[in-house]
């Protein structure tokens, strides 16, 4: 396969010439080659850089992490990547008080690591206001053209991951990559390392039965349900979170004007990468199947904007997708197979008339994505 450079990368060349004063910090799903697109980004700017990784059997002290950024400060390194940083003990204290005492404009730092849950934490209680976060995302179809030449229906079954294009000759190995090598690390090493969940092995299962609602609104009564575990909704709100944490699922809130009702509604449920959905239901992927994963395809589209997303529903009219940024509303509705029927876009445009509307099929998938890109 090709080496290509993601899109991303020379936005984050960008923020790094305007934003020198900020830690920048790089955070995504497992394999999608943030470590790879930040090499690159390190041959591609104008001043000198230098790459180092945590990555080992053992953690790392914070003297190792004190010892690189003085090491880099007197070398006049000008750009310094650290990966797998939450190996380093104690990491966001650490780099807090290194970057507190810096001479200010003397270096760019640029952190990002594997494990997303441990990322968020140093972030959330240490570093607050003094960075600025970078999302990397799974692969699109636009982006895995240039990686490989297959069809929009393909990539709807395996698309997300880039590693696992070399396996598409034999869906044994494919399943095995997708599921050990993706789905079991994110959940043994990013959240169970760092997080206490109840029931570990129910934990497991219940991914997949939360991809089997891929695109539906479900409530968290019938969830729990299903998991035949004791407890209440809480338990299933809390796997979806750090589910979401993981960057393995998306949960949307119903759209409304009144934030008590978006907070109470039922979630729809989506996997973040058409892999994911595929297969959790072991590659047994039906028509209906691939309604729901195109619909996974156009939300990774709309994931990369600086809004919020969300589904709308009253009664039997529905739209797959309400975008709002600041007080701009788009309603997206998204058809695998062209559609006449179109009440709910036309019930939202009844209620909302200031909103702007849209049809994305196959046919027109990518103009329409390319005009969402740029609202």
């Amino acid at each position: 396969m090709k080496i290509i450079v993601r899109d991303i990368n020379q936005e984050v060349i960008d923020k790094l010439e305007v934003l020198n004063d900020l830690i920048h910090v790089i955070i995504g799903p497992r394999q999608v080659g943030k470590t790879t697109s930040v090499k690159q980004i390190a041959e591609n700017v104008s001043y000198n850089s230098f790459y180092t990784t945590a990555d080992g059997e053992i953690s790392r002290s914070p003297e190792w992490l004190k010892v690189n950024y003085n090491n880099a400060i007197n070398a006049g390194v000008e750009l310094l990547i650290i990966d797998e940083i939450q190996k380093v003990e104690n990491w966001a204290e650490a780099l807090k008080e290194l970057w507190e005492y810096r001479e200010k404009g003397t270096m760019r730092v640029v952190v990002l690591g594997s494990s997303s849950l441990d990322l968020h934490r140093g972030l959330s209680e240490s570093l607050a206001g003094r960075f600025y976060l970078h999302h990397f995302n799974h692969w699109s179809y636009p982006e895995t053209l240039k990686l490989i030449d297959i069809s929009f229906s393909d990539y709807l079954k395996y698309g997300g991951y880039p590693g696992s294009y070399v396996l598409l000759g034999s869906k044994r190995d494919w399943l095995h990559y997708i599921k050990n090598s993706i789905v079991d690390a994110v959940v043994s090493k990013d959240i169970l390392s760092f997080t206490h969940v109840k029931s570990p092995a129910l934990f497991r299962q219940s991914f997949d039965l939360i991809c089997s609602y891929a695109a539906q609104e479900i409530s968290y009564t019938k969830l729990l349900g299903q998991l035949q575990d004791k407890g209440n909704t809480d338990l299933v709100k809390n796997y979806i979170q750090l589910f979401e944490k993981a960057f393995l699922i998306k949960s949307l809130q119903k759209f409304s004007n009144k934030a008590l009702k978006k907070k109470s509604s039922s979630p729809k449920l989506f996997p973040l990468a058409p892999s994911l959905f595929s297969s959790a239901l072991d590659l047994d992927c039906d028509d209906e199947y691939y309604g729901h994963a195109f619909e996974i395809s156009v939300l990774q589209e709309l994931l990369k904007l600086p809004g919020e997303v969300y589904y709308w529903r009253e009664r039997n009219a529905e739209v797959d997708f309400i975008y709002q940024e600041g007080k701009t509303i788009h309603a997206i509705e998204a058809k695998y197979k062209k559609s006449r029927s179109l009440k709910g876009l036309e019930a939202f445009s009844r209620l909302y008339p200031e909103s702007k509307t849209y049809v994305v099929n196959k046919d027109n998938y990518l103009e329409v994505i390319s005009k969402l890109s740029k609202i």
